[in-house]
C-alpha cells in the first residue's frame, strides 16, 4: 500500500490499540498525539509516529497529507470526574474534528471516522436506572452530557455535513464505554472499570479493605471491552453506513455488581463507602443494538466477566510493579 491510513490519538487507549490492529491487517499506519512518544500507552516501530497538536490547523494537514482513510481518535476526554469538571477543555476538541475534517477535504482522504460517544443521547432517557436501552434517535431533541456531549453531537453533524456538501465518506460510532488494558487507570481521566479495577487491587495489596463508590451504586452502565470495539470500528468504516451507529454492549449492570465481579476477581470482600456528591454522570444507559445487528450483523459479544479479567490482571501487574518499586499511592 502506497498509502497510509491515519490515526490521531495514537497515544491514547483506543488509538494505540486501533494502530496495533490495522498494522497485523498489513496497513501502512502514521500514529500521531500531542503527548511525547514516551508517554504513549503503546508505540509501534512499525508505525511512523509523529508528536504533533491537532488543535492547528497546519499540523492537521501534515498529519493528512498522504492519506486515504483518517481515524481521527484525538480528544481531550476521560470519565465521568474529568468531563464534569473540564468541560471548556471538552469542548475545545472541537477544533482537533473541525481542522481534521477541512484537512481531509483538502488533501483528497477519501474516509474519515469520527468516534462519538454515548454522552450525546438525550439526559431526559436517561433518568432511571432500568431505562429502555438508547436507540440512535434518541439523541434528538437535543440534550446531550453538557461540554463533552455537545462536542461530539456539534462534530457528528460537521462529520455529516462534510460528506453532503464536500463528498467525504464519513462514519460515526457512538461508542459506549470502552474499557480494557493499556489505558489510563489514574489520574482523574479514567473510567469506571480501570477506576473500579485500580480501588480494589489497591485495597488488596494495602490489607485496608474498603473501597470508595462514587453515586449510590445502583446506576446502570454498559460496558465494551477495547477488541469488541476494534471490531466494531473496523467493520463501521468499510461498510456504507452514513448515520451514527451504536458501538456499545447491550449487558447492562449497575456499578454495584461491577464491583461485585471485581471482588471476585481479587479474593476479597471490601466494605463499601457512597460518595454521594461525587460525580455520577446519568442515571441509567445502555445501548440497543437492534440498528448495529442489522447493518453490521454484528454486536459486541465480550461477556463483561471476560474483558474485566483481562484488564485486571494488566492493570494488577502495573500497581503491582509501581508499588515494588515504591512510585505507587494507594488510592480509595
Amino acid at each position: 500500500m502506497n498509502e497510509s491510513t491515519l490515526v490521531t490519538g495514537a497515544g491514547g487507549f483506543i488509538g494505540g490499540h486501533l494502530v496495533a490492529k490495522l498494522l497485523q491487517e498489513g496497513h501502512h499506519v502514521r500514529a500521531v498525539d500531542k503527548k511525547p512518544q514516551s508517554q504513549w500507552y503503546q508505540r509501534f516501530a512499525a508505525a511512523e509516529n509523529l508528536t504533533m497538536n491537532l488543535q492547528e490547523k497546519a499540523a492537521c494537514i501534515r498529519a493528512v497529507n498522504g492519506c486515504d482513510g483518517i481515524y481521527n481518535m484525538a480528544a481531550d476526554m476521560g470519565g465521568m470526574g474529568f468531563i464534569e469538571l473540564n468541560k471548556g477543555l471538552c469542548m475545545l476538541t472541537v477544533l482537533i474534528n473541525t481542522h481534521m475534517l477541512m484537512a481531509a477535504r483538502q488533501c483528497g482522504a477519501t474516509r474519515f471516522f469520527f468516534p462519538s460517544s454515548a454522552c450525546v443521547y438525550a439526559g431526559c432517557k436517561q433518568q432511571q436506572t432500568d431505562n429502555p436501552a438508547l436507540k440512535e434517535e434518541d439523541a434528538y431533541p437535543a440534550d446531550p452530557e453538557d461540554g463533552y456531549g455537545w462536542e461530539k453531537l456539534f462534530s457528528e453533524r460537521m462529520c455529516r455535513h462534510f460528506r453532503e456538501d464536500f463528498g467525504l465518506e464519513t462514519r460515526v460510532a457512538r461508542y459506549h464505554n470502552v474499557y480494557g488494558p493499556h489505558g489510563t487507570f489514574d489520574g482523574g481521566r479514567e473510567k469506571a472499570p480501570a477506576a473500579i479495577c485500580r480501588k480494589v487491587i489497591a485495597a488488596k495489596l494495602s490489607g485496608r479493605h474498603e473501597i470508595e463508590i462514587w453515586g449510590d451504586g445502583e446506576q446502570t452502565r454498559s460496558f465494551m471491552f477495547i477488541d469488541d470495539c476494534l471490531h466494531g470500528t473496523r467493520l463501521l468504516m468499510e461498510s456504507d453506513i452514513a448515520e451514527p451507529i451504536n458501538i456499545g454492549s447491550a449487558e447492562m449492570v449497575t456499578i454495584n455488581q461491577l464491583v461485585d465481579l471485581t471482588e471476585e476477581l481479587a479474593g476479597v470482600k471490601l466494605e463499601r463507602n457512597y460518595k454521594l456528591d461525587a460525580p455520577k454522570g446519568v442515571r441509567g444507559r445502555s445501548s440497543d443494538n437492534t440498528f448495529t445487528k442489522t447493518q453490521l450483523g454484528w454486536e459486541p459479544s465480550t461477556p463483561l466477566q471476560i474483558g474485566l479479567e483481562k484488564t485486571y490482571a494488566w492493570i494488577f501487574d502495573q500497581m503491582k510493579n509501581s508499588r515494588s518499586s515504591g512510585r505507587i499511592v494507594n488510592r480509595f
